[in-house]
């Protein structure tokens, strides 16, 4: 990774890792900050990154500015999302004192985070692990593939949707008195019905504080959408050209937002943020990215978990396992094993902790075999 001053988590808990620094904000734990509110301690954004956009007043008329109403905060995150993300357990992981660092850089600069390493080293949990602890709501999830575009993550329009529905109004509307319906029972071709905001669009609608974006396995996407990004990023804001155009005789819109059962206003077909949103960028790094991408975001690296952060995720998955011996002799056999096959992902790991002690696999001869196969490279190297 070139372009970018690079940081490296090693995921270990040795050390400094257990104090707090006392700048931070985020602690890294992933446990609801306690008689703290994050508005009360968030410093300003820097001049370059203060954003000053607003939702329409409830008469459709806001003024643009400063004082014009938010967006309600962010619904709660799911529940079973957030065990089945982090994990279960009350006790807080082990903060890694790099990645608590750049978090909360990027909280405080409001800037993207990109996030790169192998695959299963953590990186989509940090976003859920940051939304949580700093109660920050529903995390937005851009999944991100070779087809997906800038336009997929800021809105769609069913362009073809609203036609038909048009035409259906028109065709009922004329049909004739008496018949089995009538206008009233028609489809709605009312363009809001017809838009709603992707992931990076809802996370950029004027929210008192930052939400949270995790744009997850960024280096699948195409070679133009990092550059695409770039003036979003910027700007911490864009314009929806379909509702720009009605904005002489229809200045303020109502469309649906990626949150579910959410309508949001849209004015002048502009949405524009107040907090810029805390946005982690996931990749494998499997590519590399162009220096005006890389300039706008601080850049962690997430090596391969040791030991210890081995035992606090088994710990967190599955509860505390101490006293079973099998626990600990499966997680150094992991790590060594990681270490030979150029890194696992910690998920097969729980898969080999459930297998051994949940009473579901009878161990047998063939454990060995079974071991290896749950183990298996990551790069498509078979064994010989």
């Amino acid at each position: 990774m070139t372009g970018a001053a690079q940081f490296e988590g090693n995921g270990t808990g040795a050390g400094s890792a257990r104090l707090p620094r006392p700048w931070w904000i985020y602690r890294g734990t992933g446990l609801p900050l306690r008689d703290i509110e994050l508005a009360d301690v968030l410093p300003p954004a820097p001049p370059w990154r203060t954003f000053t956009g607003s939702a329409a007043s409830a008469d459709g008329h806001g003024d643009g500015g400063v004082g014009a109403p938010l967006e309600p905060p962010a619904p709660p995150q799911d529940e079973a999302e957030l065990r089945r993300r982090l994990g279960a357990t009350r006790e807080g992981m082990v903060a890694d004192p790099t990645e608590v660092d750049l978090v909360n850089a990027a909280l405080i600069l409001r800037r993207p985070l990109l996030v790169t390493g192998r695959p299963g080293t953590g990186k989509s949990s940090l976003a859920y692990r940051i939304s949580r602890e700093l109660g920050l709501g529903r995390v937005l999830r851009w999944p991100v593939t070779s087809r997906t575009t800038l336009s997929s993550g800021l809105y769609r329009y069913d362009a073809v949707g609203r036609i038909h529905a048009a035409a259906t109004s028109d065709s009922r509307a004329a049909a004739p008195a008496g018949g089995p319906s009538g206008a009233a029972d028609a489809p709605s071709s009312d363009i809001g019905a017809f838009l709603e905001l992707g992931p990076l669009g809802t996370a950029l609608l004027p929210h008192a504080l930052p939400r949270v974006l995790l744009v997850d396995e960024f280096d699948k996407s195409d070679m133009d959408l990092p550059n695409d990004l770039l003036d979003v990023f910027e700007a911490g804001e864009f314009t929806i050209p379909e509702l720009a155009r009605l904005r002489g005789h229809r200045p303020v819109v109502q469309v649906r937002s990626d949150d579910p059962d959410r309508t949001v206003a849209v004015r002048d077909g502009r949405v524009r943020c107040r907090e810029f949103p805390l946005v982690v960028i996931t990749s494998n790094d499997e590519r590399e990215f162009p220096p005006a991408f890389l300039r706008r975001c601080l850049h962690l690296h997430v090596r391969e978990p040791e030991r210890d952060r081995l035992a606090d995720i088994v710990t967190a998955h599955l509860g505390s396992r101490d006293d079973d011996p099998r626990v600990a002799e499966l997680i150094r056999l992991f790590a060594e094993r990681s270490a030979q096959e150029n890194g696992l992902a910690t998920d097969q790991l729980l898969n080999s902790i459930w297998l051994a002690t949940s009473g579901a696999y009878s161990r047998g001869a063939d454990w060995e075999a079974l071991l290896r196969a749950v183990w298996h490279r990551l790069d498509g190297v078979r064994e010989p």
